[in-house]
């Protein structure tokens, strides 16, 4: 069991076991992520160009009557109330016109974003986020092997991509917690400049 180290400023930080820092802090099983990144873009590509030219999922038909069968009490199974409600609300209001292209063009742009390896925490979650309201309503299907390699992949986001674009883009951009050299060396040389004479 591992003991809880007081960091600099006082804050206790409690360290990862083993298998969490070799999985999601190191690039050995970068490997792991690439066959995970690889299965998951299959999936989502194919599905999103489908829906692309299918004009009955562009005009909003598809999912509208997705939404009523899942909405349904004869024939939905779905477990919660609320998410019943919450989809027969987004039928009431004609959200199905612009939700349908939005699948679309999501499902596409995740599975291409994870094929690259660019922005994998980011695809990575909205690919989890996708599989969950599908298991919300009532669809089984891939989903829950989609919704844990895409959680792990969500978890593993600083090397998910090692294999990929994220190798160079996130050294490049930065994290919210960490700003790139190429950031901080802009900011030093903006601080160095001497103010305008008025």
């Amino acid at each position: 069991m591992s003991s809880s180290i007081v960091g600099k400023k006082g804050e206790i930080l409690i360290p990862d076991p083993k298998i969490a820092f070799v999985l999601f802090q190191t690039i050995r099983v970068a490997w792991l992520w690439l066959i995970f990144r690889i299965y998951l873009a299959a999936t989502w590509i194919p599905a999103g160009w489908g829906k692309l030219h299918n004009p009955n999922w562009m005009n909003g038909n598809a999912i509208e009557g997705f939404w009523r069968n899942a909405a349904s009490v004869e024939t939905g199974n779905i477990t919660y109330e609320w998410y019943r409600t919450l989809l027969q609300f987004m039928i009431d209001a004609g959200w199905s016109s612009w939700f349908g292209p939005l699948m679309a063009y999501s499902e596409l742009t995740i599975g291409i974003l994870l094929l690259l390896g660019a922005f994998t925490g980011l695809a990575a979650f909205g690919g989890a986020f996708l599989n969950l309201n599908f298991m919300l309503a009532g669809v089984a299907s891939s989903n829950p092997l989609m919704f844990l390699f895409s959680s792990l992949l969500f978890l593993a986001w600083k090397v998910g991509g090692w294999y990929g674009l994220d190798r160079w883009l996130l050294p490049r951009l930065g994290t919210p917690w960490m700003r790139s050299p190429a950031t901080d060396a802009n900011a030093a040389a903006a601080d160095s400049q001497p103010a305008p004479a008025d």
